[in-house]
Formats: structure tokens, sequence, C-alpha cells
């Protein structure tokens, strides 16, 4: 199957909330501010215009493994970040010190919200405050990894009512699990260096998924089509997987398309005709 583009994405600027700005978030908006300049010169009439939500600031074991240098420390981590694409790109992008919670909302008519969050209860909020604040219609990228693996997911969340077929199922449909925060490890401890960090995660995991992420989103507002809403990379053994837009593939996650319901008029064609 292959999955078009929301054709109003192609015509206007593309609403873009990036939740978590640390070890992937801070690689994805590098990211973004590339394509933005690369949509506007193919012809887009807008791009991208991104809002950075992240709570934190820079810590030392910070630089070197994201996307920081030793004189960011201290500072607020979406600020900082969003400041320096601003400077660099001419945009006008935000950015937000806060977290999301289960009561939040992402403004009016955001078009694509990139989770960049490594636990349960923050993509459940993520997926709460994105449920409340669509209109018709939005993508959820979600993007997680362990030390050397790492799963990106692209789906769609529909407003209560709104209808289209083949929606993209989202990081829940396929893992339900994943937004349960009563699953989360205990240990929440930040590292104290890089070195400490680097014990937990590859130096390169994260930017790898932010590359696999981002080329999702590419691929989609460049050529208007996905055959593919997602990617399993282990950088370890050099192994992708594509997760295929396939209804028997989402059927081994154990999520099931319903079949589209047949209108009066059909059925009594279908009873006739036996």
């Amino acid at each position: 199957m292959i999955h078009h583009i929301e054709s109003s994405l192609l015509t206007r600027t593309i609403k873009v909330v990036l939740v978590g700005a640390g070890g992937t978030g801070s690689h994805v908006l590098r990211r973004l501010a590339t394509m933005h300049l690369a949509m506007v010169e193919l012809g887009h009439p807008a791009g991208l215009d991104v809002l950075v939500i992240d709570p934190d600031t820079v810590s030392k074991s910070n630089v070197g493994r994201q996307n920081f240098w030793p004189s960011d420390v201290g500072q607020p981590k979406a600020g900082i970040l969003v400041n320096r694409c601003n400077m660099l790109t001419q945009t006008q992008w935000q950015a937000e010190t806060g977290m999301v919670t289960d009561h939040s909302r992402f403004g009016y008519a955001t078009d694509i919200v990139i989770g960049c969050v490594d636990n349960r209860k923050g993509r459940g909020a993520i997926l709460a405050a994105l449920k409340r604040s669509v209109r018709h219609s939005a993508y959820y990228l979600d993007i997680g990894n362990r030390e050397h693996v790492g799963q990106v997911v692209l789906g769609e969340v529909f407003e209560a009512g709104y209808k289209r077929e083949n929606r993209l199922p989202h990081v829940a449909d396929l893992y339900p699990d994943i937004i349960d925060g009563s699953l989360d490890a205990t240990d929440n401890t930040p590292s104290c260096s890089l070195a400490e960090a680097l014990e937990k995660q590859a130096l390169f995991i994260n930017d790898t998924m932010a590359n696999a992420a981002c080329n999702l989103l590419w691929e989609l507002c460049r050529y208007g089509q996905l055959t593919h809403h997602g990617q399993f990379v282990n950088i370890k053994s050099g192994r992708v997987t594509p997760l295929a837009i396939d209804p028997n593939v989402w059927k081994r996650f154990g999520y099931e398309v319903k079949p589209k319901r047949r209108s009066k008029a059909v059925k009594e064609k279908v009873a006739q005709d036996r």
C-alpha cells in the first residue's frame, strides 16, 4: 500500500511540535532546519514552523552525545537549540521550557508531533495532548531507542468523528504498552558524565534514529507519499527493517484494520447478485 500526504500540507506552512530536545530531539531539530531550507528552495510556499518543548537545561554529561557544546551548559535545552536555528536559518521558531502532561494541548492546527522521550508516561502524555489538539488529522512520529537498537513509527491521529480511509496506525496502536506509565523503570537517575552516559547508550544511536525519522518526513513532504511508515534499526548488527504499510504486517502486532462498512445500497446490490 501507498500512503499519500494530506494535500493541504503541500500548499501551506506545516506546523510541527517537537517534544524532547535531548539525546534524539537535539539531533532531530538540526535536521528539521535542513529540511525546512530544502523545502523552500524546492518551491514549498512556507516550509516548517516548529515549536520545541523540553523541561531540562543542558548538563555537562549532555555535551558530546547530544547536540550541545560546553558553552551551552546551564541553558534551557529548547531555548538554546531554537535560538541557534533561528540565527542560522532566519526562521522564527519557538521554544517552550516545560513538560507535556496529560492535560496539555499543543495549540490549534498542529500537523506533526514528533516525540523524542524515553519513557512510557511521556509518550502517553504526548498522545493525549495530540488527541485534544488535533483538528481533522495530524501525524504522530515516535522515536525510541535503547543501547544499540531503536524504532521510528509514523502514524495518524484523527479528530473524533473525522473519517478517512487507510489511517496509518501510530506507535500505541502497534505497541499498546508503550504508553503505560506504570511500566516505566524506577531508576531515572541522570548520568553524571559523558562516559557514564555512554555505558547506557551507544554514541551514535540517537543520531542514527534522528536521521531515520527525518528521512521518513522528508520522503513524505518531498514526494507526497510513503511505502513504509517506520523503521527498526540495530546499529550493532547493521540491520535496518522497514515497517511496511500493510494491514497484514499490522495484524502481527495485534492491530487489525476494521473492514469498511457497506452502505445499504451496496448490501442490496450484493444480495441481488447472489
